[in-house]
């Protein structure tokens, strides 16, 4: 079943930092794939509103695992208050969400 599947989205600035959140979940089977793009983020943050250069990490997992990937997330960030959020895979080819329950344990 699809919902059985989500993306879970987090953010770094720091290259090295987020290869360790990646080769984590990935290694230790939380993630099928993680995909990584540059955005910039703009929010406010202790009083003021701040632009930043980071990275987007796409990771496509079970949402069974979400409660892991958190954690797992949490444990390898550098930031205080990272993006950790959850959205769920309402539909998708079938082929493809076996593929991520087959990679994900």
């Amino acid at each position: 079943m699809a919902t059985d599947y989500c993306v879970v989205l987090t953010t770094f600035a720091d290259q090295q930092v987020g290869e360790k959140i990646i080769h984590s979940l990935v290694e230790k089977r939380l993630a099928a794939c993680v995909q990584v793009q540059s955005i910039e983020s703009y929010y406010h943050w202790q009083g003021k509103v701040n632009c930043d250069q980071e990275k987007l990490a796409i990771i496509k997992t079970k949402a069974s695992l979400y409660a892991k990937v958190e954690a797992d997330i949490i444990a390898n960030h550098d930031y205080e208050t990272p993006q950790v959020v959850q959205l769920p895979i309402t539909a998708g080819f079938h082929d493809y969400l076996e593929w991520i329950s087959a990679e994900c344990q």
